[in-house]
């Protein structure tokens, strides 16, 4: 297990749905990694003057795939806020059952609407 959460909401380059896969393809259970900083739901909005629309697309997508891993029971989807319209969006790796381990690549190369 990590010490704390890889942050990738705040590396040079934003995390991209490959990465967040390959992330949970090999995260242990209790793992955590930071996929976005900032306000999610604006910052995927057309409105966001600070991203361009290629990296507000990839952020929804990484979004969309971190709720989905959720809702497969593959990670716990928590927030921290650090300040004023500033929240780390962290996906934590819960224990995976045996029906979910041996599928797991399988469940990852499905799309995500």
């Amino acid at each position: 297990m990590q010490n704390g959460p890889f942050d990738a909401g705040h590396a040079s380059r934003p995390l991209k749905e490959t990465a967040f896969c390959a992330w949970l393809g090999q995260a242990n259970p209790g793992d955590a990694l930071v996929y976005h900083r900032g306000l999610l739901a604006l910052d995927v909005g057309l409105n966001n003057q600070i991203l361009d629309s290629n990296a507000r697309r990839e952020l929804a997508r990484v979004a969309r795939r971190a709720w989905w891993a959720a809702s497969q029971g593959l990670v716990h989807l928590v927030q921290r806020r650090n300040g004023v319209d500033d929240f780390s969006y962290i996906a934590i790796a819960r224990p995976r059952t045996a029906e979910v381990s041996a599928s797991l690549s399988l469940v990852l190369l499905k799309e995500v609407a």
